[in-house]
């Protein structure tokens, strides 16, 4: 898709406001220039942000309940994908989004882009010291399956939601996962790649 197929399809699809693209716009250009000095994303995928990570990340909207009194916890969101395209879209204050990730730097440009285009969500540089009570837990680029799964029935405290954004590799991960793996999943093919999935694992406390 080029960038105004993008958001067209982020509008009319997805229903993100013009307000929203606006705000996306002022992410995706600081993220160009934070880019220059902290490999915060691959420079290969520069060029196809809006395609690549953005329109990547904000799919997840299709299955996730804003209106609920909720929170979503964003582990090793890294430049933000997808936890800062889901906290643009969500309008709902008692809906609180969470990111995480270990990285200072990166971390400094989340405030950063927090305070920039005046959105709401967390930024923790330490998920271990957390008490996560978060029914959706979401994660890109972050870990192999097996270990996510792990970690999230360590540190989240309640019955919760994983959603994955897995490469092909995803069916791989499923397969390898220990015999006798007490969760239930499913997955729904990429719009951004057809080879992709998005994994979903109901986690029982």
């Amino acid at each position: 898709m080029t960038v105004e197929e993008v958001k067209i399809y982020l509008k009319k699809i997805l229903k993100f406001s013009t307000e929203d693209l606006d705000k996306l716009q002022i992410f995706h250009d600081e993220l160009i220039k934070f880019n220059k000095k902290y490999n915060l994303i691959s420079k290969s995928t520069e060029k196809d942000i809006w395609h690549r990570h953005i329109l990547d990340s904000a799919q997840l909207v299709n299955y996730i309940d804003f209106k609920q009194n909720n929170s979503l916890s964003d582990m090793g969101t890294g430049a933000g994908f997808p936890g800062v395209v889901l906290a643009i879209f969500n309008k709902n204050p008692s809906f609180h989004v969470k990111l995480f990730d270990k990285s200072t730097v990166k971390c400094g440009f989340l405030d950063k882009i927090r305070n920039k285009i005046n959105i709401e969500y967390e930024i923790f540089e330490d998920y271990k010291n957390e008490q996560i009570t978060s029914y959706y837990v979401v994660s890109r680029a972050f870990k192999k399956l097996e270990e996510i799964i792990r970690i999230s029935r360590e540190i989240i405290k309640v019955n919760h939601k994983l959603i994955i954004l897995k490469g092909k590799n995803a069916e791989n991960e499923i397969n390898k996962l220990k015999n006798g793996a007490n969760f239930l999943y499913n997955t729904v093919n990429s719009i951004t790649d057809p080879e992709s999935k998005i994994l979903f694992v109901e986690i029982k406390k």
